[in-house]
C-alpha cells in the first residue's frame, strides 16, 4: 500500500510524452479564467489512469488541469467535456466537486481538449482502513460517503441541467452491451475465459427494466474523494469520466466493491478486520443507503455486483490495451493491466455468488 500512495500522491515534473506549450496555455488562461496572473508553472499529478492530470501553480493559487491523452484514442473515450458538463452542473447544485473555471476544445492551444477547475486541499485515503484516524472518526467517514453517494442519487438530472446527460432506462443492457464490444474490439489486449463467461451470464440474467435512472459517478471510491483536513467531511468527488445517466443502485453496487476488493487492485477492504477498525458491515452500508434513499432494500445486488466487477475489469482491459500500444498516462498503469485477470475472475464469483 505504501508503493501505491507513493505512486499517486503528489506531482511530478511532467512525464516524457505529456509535456505542452506552456505559452499557449497561459495565453488561454489569461482570456478564459478570471483573475488568473502568470507565470505559470505547471506539474503533473502522478494519479490519474485515463486522462492526464496537471497542477497550474501560479504566485497566487494553482488550478488542476485535465486534459485528453495524446496519441491514438478509443471512440468515445476520455470525453473531458463531459467531465465538466456534469462537474459544473453539480457545483451549482451543491454537491461537493471542484468548481471548473474553462472547458477549451481547440486542439491548437495544447493539442488535446482539456478543462480548468479549483484545487481543493483536504485528504485523500488511498487505503480503504483509513489507518492514522480513531474508529469514531473511520465510522464518520464511512457514513460521509454513503450520505454523499445518496445526495448525488437524490438530484433531478432535469432540474439541474443534465436531462441530457445520457438515455434513461435499459442501464444494464446498455452497459454491458458497450463495455463487452470495447472488450472485444480491443484485440491487442487479448481475451479471457472467465470474462467471456461473465459476459455470457450477465447477458443471460439481464434484470428486467424498472425505470430508475439518476446521475451517477460510476467510480465512486475512498480515493476518488478528497476529505476535509480535519473533519469527517467529504469536501470534493473526483473523476467524474465515467459518470452519466444510470441506475443508481449499480452505482451503490461499485461503490460497495470495497468489501470484497483486494486492496493491492484498488482501495478495498478484502481480508480486513472490519469490525475491529470500527467500519460498518456491507449489510449496515446497505441499510444505510436504502434508508437515506426511502427504499425498503436492494433489489438484484448480486447481479449489480457481478456486474460492477466485470465493469472494472473491462475498464482495466482497456488499460493493459494502452500500455501495448504506448499511450497510457499513470505511471502504475501496467500494474493495473496486470491485475486484470483477477478482476475477471472475481467477476465470474461475483455472478455465482461465491464473493464472502
Amino acid at each position: 500500500m505504501t508503493d501505491v500512495v507513493e505512486a499517486n500522491t503528489g506531482t511530478t515534473a511532467v512525464r516524457a510524452g505529456y509535456a505542452f506549450d506552456e505559452a499557449a496555455l497561459t495565453a488561454w488562461l489569461e482570456t478564459h479564467v478570471e483573475g488568473f496572473e502568470g507565470p505559470l508553472a505547471v506539474e503533473q499529478f502522478k494519479g490519474g489512469q485515463s486522462n492526464p492530470t496537471y497542477k497550474l501553480v501560479t504566485p497566487s493559487r494553482s488550478y488542476v488541469l485535465r486534459r485528453k491523452p495524446p496519441g491514438q484514442l478509443l471512440k468515445g473515450a476520455h470525453a473531458v467535456e463531459r467531465e465538466a458538463k456534469v462537474l459544473s452542473a453539480l457545483h451549482g447544485a451543491g454537491f461537493p466537486v471542484a468548481r471548473v473555471y474553462g472547458l477549451c476544445t481547440d486542439d491548437d492551444v495544447i493539442g488535446t481538449w482539456f478543462y480548468v477547475m479549483e484545487m481543493v486541499e483536504g485528504r485523500i485515503f488511498w487505503d480503504a482502513r483509513v489507518p492514522g484516524v480513531s474508529n469514531a472518526e473511520r465510522a464518520a467517514l464511512y457514513d460521509a460517503m454513503n450520505a454523499t453517494l445518496a445526495q448525488l442519487h437524490s438530484f433531478d438530472p432535469e432540474a439541474i441541467g443534465l436531462g441530457d446527460y445520457g438515455r434513461p432506462g435499459n442501464y444494464f443492457a446498455r452497459q454491458v452491451g458497450r463495455w463487452s464490444k470495447q472488450y472485444r474490439d480491443d484485440e491487442a489486449a487479448g481475451r479471457d475465459g472467465n470474462m467471456d463467461a461473465v459476459i455470457d451470464w450477465l447477458e443471460a440474467n439481464m434484470p428486467e427494466d424498472d425505470g430508475a435512472s439518476s446521475v451517477i459517478h460510476g467510480d465512486f471510491r475512498i480515493d476518488n474523494m478528497i476529505f476535509h483536513p480535519t473533519e469527517p467531511r467529504v469536501m470534493a468527488v473526483l473523476d467524474w469520466e465515467l459518470s452519466t445517466l444510470g441506475h443508481p443502485l449499480a452505482d451503490f453496487a461499485y461503490h460497495a466493491m470495497m468489501y470484497h476488493m483486494p486492496p493491492h487492485i484498488v482501495a478495498g477492504l478484502a481480508g480486513a478486520d472490519i469490525v475491529a477498525l470500527g467500519i460498518p458491515s456491507e449489510k449496515d452500508y446497505v441499510a444505510a443507503y436504502c434508508r437515506r434513499t426511502g427504499r425498503k432494500d436492494m433489489p438484484g445486488y448480486r447481479y449489480c455486483m457481478a456486474f460492477n466487477f466485470f465493469r472494472l475489469a473491462a475498464i482495466f482491459h482497456g488499460i493493459k490495451g494502452r500500455v501495448i500500444r504506448g499511450t497510457a498516462a499513470n505511471a502504475q498503469a501496467k500494474e493495473r493491466a496486470e491485475a486484470f485477470p483477477e478482476l475477471a475472475r472475481l467477476a465470474l464469483q461475483a455472478s455465482r455468488g461465491e464473493l464472502g
